[in-house]
C-alpha cells in the first residue's frame, strides 16, 4: 500500500477532524450553515487523500477493500450533500407541488439523511480499515 507522506498525512487527519467537529456541531445545531461547509471540506480532504493510497500489489480481497472504501468516500461525500441540502433545503422545490404533499415528501426522502449515509460510509469505512491492515500483516508474513 502505497503511503501518504507527511503533508498528505496531516491533510488526511485533518480532513477526518473537520469531519467529526462538522458532524458533531451539526447535530447540536450549531451555525448549521457554517458547519456543513465544515463537514464538506473535511469530506472532500479525507477521500481525496485516501484516494491517493493506491495499492499496487496482487492481492484481490485488499483490491476488493479498496473498492469498498472507494464506496465509502462517495457516501462520505453524498452525506456532506445532504448535510448543506438540510442547512438550505436545495432540494426542496423539486418536491413542491399544488396539493401541500411536496414537503412531506421532502422531509421524507430527503431531509437529515445524511445521517444514514454517514453511518453506512463510517461502518464500511472502519470495517475496510480494520481488514486491510490484517491482509497487509498477512502479505508480509509470506
Amino acid at each position: 500500500m502505497k503511503q501518504l507522506n507527511k503533508i498528505q498525512s496531516i491533510i488526511f487527519l485533518l480532513g477526518g477532524l473537520l469531519m467529526v467537529i462538522g458532524a458533531g456541531s451539526f447535530v447540536i445545531m450549531w451555525q448549521q450553515r457554517i458547519v456543513c461547509w465544515i463537514f464538506t471540506l473535511g469530506a472532500v480532504m479525507f477521500t481525496v487523500m485516501q484516494a491517493m493510497q493506491i495499492y499496487e500489489g496482487n492481492s484481490v480481497t485488499i483490491k476488493r477493500l479498496k473498492r469498498i472504501m472507494s464506496i465509502a468516500d462517495i457516501l462520505f461525500i453524498l452525506s456532506a450533500f445532504l448535510m448543506i441540502d438540510t442547512a438550505y433545503q436545495l432540494l426542496l422545490p423539486l418536491f413542491r407541488d399544488s396539493n401541500g404533499i411536496g414537503y412531506v415528501n421532502y422531509v421524507d426522502f430527503v431531509y437529515n439523511k445524511w445521517v444514514i449515509t454517514l453511518l453506512i460510509a463510517a461502518l464500511l469505512e472502519l470495517y475496510t480499515t480494520h481488514r486491510i491492515g490484517s491482509e497487509l500483516k498477512k502479505e508480509e508474513r509470506k
